[in-house]
């Protein structure tokens, strides 16, 4: 299932952001390389569309997410060049992946961690963070209460490493956006401009970074899950709103009821369409990427099946002026974070 709508807000799109400096940053870190594009002219014929490419973010400095781009540049930003004074520690709030990498962001600057997660997260995301010396809390409600609770953890001793904003915490957040623009000067000189991108939405951190970075020449689809689709509810609403959950998706990057601040006026003005689709669509598309090679988890599964999904519709297909010619770029964010699960999911 897809409840799809072309943005009511669209108007003027998002100016580049300042991105040199963080892809730079990336670039200069040992263990640094660029993440495949793949071509996929099997999905191309099927979805009636020059090319379709995608961008997998299967492994990114060891961890099996983007991720540690956000996490790393902003914590750059916020403590500066080591060495750093051991008494402090890095807090954050999340579904997993953004958790495991402020974990290893901590580890590799001699800081502790503790990462907040929701009740209901996969214990192999759990194990993972802890296994890069993080404190693990689970918070009993949503990532959005988790994200709450690490606000309240803010203080001499604690930093705050959030990719989501709210009022007074904004920094942060915007650094977590540079951070990711490394994806996006990657793709630029992989593929050179595309003319259709579909970004997997959760607070919003990287559909701005999206939103800066394809600013003028592409048309932008956001992803959301059935449930948590803040972005399109906010859209709807002409404001930003919450999404009360529980939030229970399979597409656990994804369950965010909130969005961000900072990541809101961008993504608003700039995206135009948003989506969400159920889980039986994230489903169906692992099952194709693997059909491809590529193992991939539940948000990237989600991503490439909106995207079908979309390129079915006419009427969507023609608010994201795609034809027979167009190139489509498909983020896959994650490779496979919770093998038991996958393996229930896409049997061998």
């Amino acid at each position: 299932m897809i409840e799809w709508m072309r943005n009511p807000l669209r108007g003027g799109g998002a100016s580049p952001a300042p991105a040199a400096e963080a892809v730079a940053f990336h670039r200069a870190l040992p263990g640094y390389a660029p993440t495949p594009l793949v071509e996929a002219p099997a999905l191309a014929r099927a979805w009636g569309v020059g090319r379709v490419l995608l961008k997998f973010e299967e492994e990114r400095f060891g961890l099996p997410a983007f991720k540690f781009l956000g996490a790393s540049w902003a914590a750059r930003r916020a403590l500066g060049e080591g060495p750093h004074d051991p008494s402090r520690s890095l807090v954050a709030a999340t579904d997993g992946n953004h958790g495991r990498a402020v974990a290893r962001v901590a580890r590799l600057a001699g800081l502790g961690a503790t990462i907040l997660v929701p009740a209901g997260t996969a214990r192999a995301r759990i194990e993972a963070i802890e296994a890069e010396g993080a404190r693990v809390e689970v918070v009993e409600g949503s990532y959005d209460d988790a994200v709450r609770r690490s606000a309240a953890m803010a203080g001499p001793a604690g930093l705050v490493l959030s990719d989501t904003s709210w009022p007074g915490y904004e920094d942060v957040p915007r650094w977590v956006i540079e951070g990711y623009a490394t994806i996006f000067a990657e793709v630029a000189e992989q593929s050179g401009e595309v003319d259709v991108a579909a970004i997997p939405i959760g607070v919003g951190a990287l559909a701005a970074a999206a939103a800066h970075a394809l600013a003028g020449g592409t048309r932008l689809a956001g992803v959301e899950p059935v449930g948590a689709a803040c972005l399109l509810e906010s859209a709807r609403a002409g404001r930003l709103v919450e999404v009360p959950g529980p939030h229970t998706s399979i597409m656990a990057g994804l369950n965010a009821g909130v969005p961000s601040l900072v990541a809101w006026p961008v993504v608003s003005r700039a995206f135009d369409v948003f989506c969400a689709v159920d889980d039986a669509v994230a489903v169906d598309g692992m099952r194709r990427l693997a059909s491809l090679g590529l193992r991939a988890g539940e948000v990237s599964g989600g991503t490439l099946g909106a995207t079908g999904l979309l390129l079915a519709d006419d009427e969507a297909r023609s608010a994201l002026g795609a034809g027979p010619g167009s190139s489509v770029l498909v983020l896959l964010t994650e490779g496979v974070t919770d093998p038991e699960a996958y393996a229930r999911l896409v049997p061998a």
